[in-house]
């Protein structure tokens, strides 16, 4: 019997990689460079600081991994208030859905926690949540599976009775990886992305159906 969903945030609660693409590569024009929205598909799923460590190394970048944050970070959160958007379609259904079923349900994310936690306000969500987890806060982030066996770890659930729900390989990666159960959900906005070591695949969120993981 299901006793836990966890969800990724970035591509699955808010369509944020076309957010993430574009200050990604306006931060890299900042500090001398290009990169393409291709060239960052690689990255979909990890941490900041995963990801700016591998760029710094492949572009020779002389700023240190903090400052390339920080300009980042800040650029970030200014477009995320200025956007006029909402949660992608079928998610706060799913919420609903789950915790009429008194399924905990828990976010772990990449995303730094300042960033998840502006998502959150900027929809009404912030009580929606049995726990959150930023891959900032564990050892390794995804593809390790170090967030999700944190997030159910704080929810005092069996890994093994776990979904969760993501749109990177990276994602999916972690998520088998800590032995959970995982729906992969095929967002155009976040780039190439193989999704075929997920146990279902769905193009839309409202496609997801509980009844069958409740038995």
């Amino acid at each position: 019997m299901l006793q836990a969903f966890i969800f990724d945030m970035d591509g699955v609660i808010i369509d944020s990689e076309p957010i993430h693409f574009e200050v990604d590569i306006q931060t890299m024009s900042y500090f001398g460079h290009s990169i393409s929205k291709e060239g960052l598909e690689k990255y979909v799923g990890t941490t900041n600081p995963a990801m700016w460590k591998s760029i710094r190394e492949e572009y020779n970048l002389l700023q240190t991994v903090e400052e390339i944050i920080e300009y980042q970070l800040a650029n970030k959160i200014s477009t995320l208030r200025g956007l006029d958007i909402e949660p992608i379609e079928g998610i706060k259904e799913l919420i609903i859905n789950l915790k009429e079923y008194d399924i905990p349900v828990a976010i772990a994310s990449s995303s730094p926690r300042v960033f998840i936690e502006e998502v959150l306000t900027k929809f009404g969500m912030e009580k929606d949540f049995d726990c959150v987890v930023s891959g900032e806060e564990v050892p390794q982030g995804k593809p390790a599976p170090d967030v999700y066996i944190e997030a159910a770890r704080q929810l005092g659930v069996d890994v093994k009775r776990c979904m969760v729900l993501e749109d990177s390989r990276n994602g999916i990666i972690a998520a088998k990886a800590a032995g959970m159960r995982c729906i992969g959900f095929v967002n155009p906005n976040s780039g190439n992305q193989d999704l075929s070591q997920a146990d279902y695949i769905v193009e839309d969120i409202r496609e997801i159906i509980l009844e069958p993981f409740m038995d």
